[in-house]
């Protein structure tokens, strides 16, 4: 069993498939702080601008606010998207080829 868990973790297509893991959550994560923290900062360092009317009872923060959710959410469907298209693919091939090793020996 141990021995199972050394051989996954030495292989090639698991330290690969960890790396792609680590890279797409961290560019998903990285824009999605990019987003939330540029609009607190506009929030608080440019009131004017968000306070901007755009309509008669309107200002330019709600729609950047629900830009920000919206992003939020495309970003969160990436990922989604990422993960049921590739990297559970990758993990199911992973699987079957350390199984097959599994029975030969």
């Amino acid at each position: 069993m141990a021995g199972d868990a050394k051989r996954i973790e030495d292989s090639p297509e698991f330290t690969n498939l960890v790396v792609s893991r680590w890279t797409v959550a961290s560019i998903l994560t990285l824009l999605v702080f990019i987003t939330y923290y540029g609009f607190i900062l506009l929030v608080g360092y440019s009131k004017e601008t968000i306070a901007r009317k755009i309509g008669d009872a309107t200002t330019l923060g709600i729609p950047m606010a629900v830009l920000v959710i919206v992003i939020s959410f495309v970003l969160t469907l990436v990922y989604v998207f990422w993960a049921n298209s590739s990297y559970d693919r990758k993990v199911a091939s992973l699987r079957q080829s350390l199984e097959e090793q599994s029975l030969e020996e």
